[in-house]
């Protein structure tokens, strides 16, 4: 069998979703075709002290005006390529050991800091490579490598982007942003979710999400939009943080709350929901668009995330609406007028991409149907 490796490592939760929705769609459409491996970088490989990376990013990126500058600061052809040739010594120590644990006929990399520097260290008699980018516009320059054999991106911007950083235009496949396949399902009966889960079913249901670590200004959202004399109910998910969502299950909210920690239940809540109340994260994005949900976003990680926010304006599938105020003056707006909601809601119809993983699939089995037995 051909043998398939993913570079990923959990600085957020996209790379690793990502990953594993590709995965999935490889078993399902091709089950027992390939051997695929999966390598958390950083914690596997990185020396001391970049293997803590994963653990340290939900703190980095509490910081976003700091964040910012350093994301401009590094974003750019030259600038990734300087950044590389300065981390080349640990680059090389990795690929080696990479090379020697999992010997692949396909390297697959769901994270910006794996593609140039590791397609030079593999060498001219080199495996394939290709490069899954998961963020949808404004994907920093350290995705893209000129020498890599397939680059496959969200958007035609993202391709735009692609070819400006370098990569031949006949390298980049528009494909979208694979998520799992429980996020692939019709949107369905609104009801019968709403049942499922327990939530009123004649009243609107916003969705509430922090992110796995319940990032953002989650509680000052939640009051902010209690607080709105608009008829819903709120369902919120808190993620891992334990500690937020037992300070919130103590307060009065004066209409049906529904509480969650860290939730499996998501491509459920999705189709029960009439909105979600998100921050700008990519993979959010694109499963709240296949479950046709109109979406609010309240924060953005600045830098990668800034096209996710133009995306979501310009598609008409949302709105951008920053500080629990905005945010909530959004949400009594979209609710108040029906016909805002299901203008939305077409939208998010007309682009959704819930085939992504399996076409990432087949490309990924086509390109190996190329190689010599």
């Amino acid at each position: 069998m051909k043998k398939v490796l993913f570079l990923f490592s959990d600085t957020g939760g996209g790379h690793r979703s990502a990953t594993e929705a590709i995965v999935e769609a490889l078993e399902l459409s091709y089950p027992g075709s390939f051997q695929i491996s999966q390598v958390d970088v950083f914690k596997e490989y990185a020396p001391r002290p970049l293997d803590k990376t994963p653990d340290l990013y939900p703190e980095m990126t509490k910081l976003p005006l700091a964040w910012e500058v350093g994301y401009k600061l590094t974003d750019g052809q030259r600038r990734a390529r300087m950044l590389q040739t300065t981390f080349r010594p640990a680059i090389k120590r990795a690929v080696a050991r990479i090379k020697q644990d999992h010997p692949a006929d396909l390297y697959v990399s769901v994270h910006p800091l794996f593609n140039a520097g590791f397609i030079r260290e593999l060498g001219p008699e080199r495996p394939l490579f290709m490069t899954v980018v998961t963020d949808m516009i404004t994907a920093h320059s350290f995705w893209y490598a000129p020498a890599v054999d397939v680059c496959i991106v969200a958007t035609e911007q993202a391709r735009q982007r692609a070819i400006d950083n370098g990569v031949h235009p006949s390298k980049v496949d528009v494909i979208g942003l694979p998520v799992s396949q429980a996020h692939t399902r019709a949107p369905g009966d609104r009801k019968e979710y709403c049942r499922l889960l327990g939530y009123p079913e004649d009243l609107p249901v916003v969705l509430l999400v922090g992110g796995g670590e319940g990032m953002g200004p989650l509680q000052l959202t939640a009051r902010a939009l209690s607080k709105l004399d608009t008829p819903f109910a709120l369902a919120i998910i808190a993620g891992r943080n334990k500690e937020l969502l037992a300070e919130m299950r103590r307060k009065q909210w004066g209409r049906p709350v529904f509480f969650y920690g860290f939730e499996k239940r998501m491509p459920e809540m999705m189709r029960a929901a009439s909105l979600l109340v998100t921050k700008a994260g990519p993979g959010t994005i694109s499963e709240a668009m296949n479950a046709h949900l109109p979406t609010v976003l309240y924060s953005r990680l600045p830098g990668q995330e800034d096209g996710n926010v133009d995306f979501v304006v310009n598609s008409g599938t949302g709105y951008w609406a920053p500080g629990p105020e905005r945010t909530a003056a959004a949400v009594h707006r979209i609710l108040s007028n029906p016909s805002i909601l299901a203008g939305m809601r077409q939208q998010c119809a007309l682009h959704a991409r819930p085939e992504a993983a399996t076409r990432i699939a087949a490309r990924i089995a086509s390109e190996l149907a190329g190689l010599p037995d």
